[in-house]
């Protein structure tokens, strides 16, 4: 695979600091925790070391503090095979989010973003050669919003796809839209850009698709996805039924799968079958980077679901 053109990663960095309790508590609560956790994240690092773990070339742009978590970071992700050469350094705290997990795998997160807020349009044409040379870019909303749409003008004009995870949700200018190749919302976030917290999947991708984007890929958790297309009929990817223990980067899981398998030549049905096990698995497991899969147990996964990869 390393003779393929790599998936590009812009994003977001951070260390996640992990609280593990038997409940998520109300506003103004305390509660007992059962543990306790640091781990490399970050949406933008977790969907790179998703991708890399899967044993696919992956090059990352986003920028780290000049601090001991920034140092941890970088040598982590250059540890499981990510490039970090696109990876700026700067005098501003690395990001950090805080992560409460219940016993039940749900969790809730704060985010400061530190560095991840500095990356610009700058940093893109500081790395035009890697953009310019990916098989396809992956990006998100935790690093400022101008810097995603003057890279979707990128992609576009050189005809990269872009697969955008549009979260955390906020309001996005419509050429953003008309950029976008796959546009990988979850229920929360689907609801928010389409402006229902009632419409069926299918209405909501209709109304996604008529924004612009080519294509879209609903990540509806337990319930599975549903992927559509323009021109092309909806369809539901089904979910594997796991014991889930932490769904952290769950979705990063996933859309690093995706990725993946468009990368490796499945159609996009298919890969996002390969998703959803990548994505099944991760939630088998606790943190967000330790989580990822190796392609091996994707494959050993699937064979078990009777599902041919």
């Amino acid at each position: 695979m390393s003779t393929q053109k790599p998936i590009v990663v812009v994003g977001s960095i951070n260390t996640d600091l992990v609280a593990i309790a038997d409940r998520i508590p109300s506003v103004g609560e305390t509660v007992i925790g059962t543990g306790f956790q640091v781990h490399p994240g970050g949406k933008g690092a977790n969907q790179a070391v998703a991708a890399a773990r899967l044993g696919y070339p992956v090059q990352m742009i986003g920028r780290l503090g000049n601090d001991s978590f920034g140092a941890q970071l970088r040598t982590h992700m250059r540890s499981v095979g990510v490039d970090c050469s696109g990876i700026a350094a700067c005098e501003e705290p690395s990001g950090v989010a805080v992560i409460l997990v219940s016993s039940r795998g749900e969790n809730c997160i704060v985010v400061a973003p530190g560095a991840n807020a500095l990356v610009s349009p700058e940093d893109l044409e500081a790395n035009l050669a890697l953009i310019r040379n990916a098989g396809l870019v992956l990006a998100q909303l935790e690093i400022p919003l101008e810097t995603v749409e003057y890279l979707s003008v990128l992609c576009r004009r050189a005809s990269v796809p872009l697969i955008l995870d549009p979260a955390p949700a906020r309001e996005l200018p419509p050429a953003i839209f008309r950029n976008v190749t796959w546009f990988t919302p979850n229920e929360t976030e689907a609801a928010f850009y389409a402006g229902s917290e009632t419409a069926p999947p299918a209405e909501i991708a209709g109304t996604l698709l008529a924004r612009g984007c080519h294509g879209v890929l609903l990540k509806m958790g337990a319930r599975g996805a549903y992927l559509a297309a323009a021109g092309h009929p909806g369809e539901w990817v089904p979910a594997f039924p796991v014991n889930a223990i932490d769904t952290t980067a769950a979705g990063d899981a996933f859309n690093g799968g995706f990725a993946t398998g468009l990368m490796m030549g499945r159609p996009p049905f298919e890969s996002a079958i390969f998703a959803a096990a990548v994505a099944a698995i991760s939630v088998t497991r606790a943190g967000a980077q330790p989580s990822m899969p190796a392609l091996p147990d994707v494959e050993e996964f699937l064979e078990k679901q009777c599902v041919r990869d």
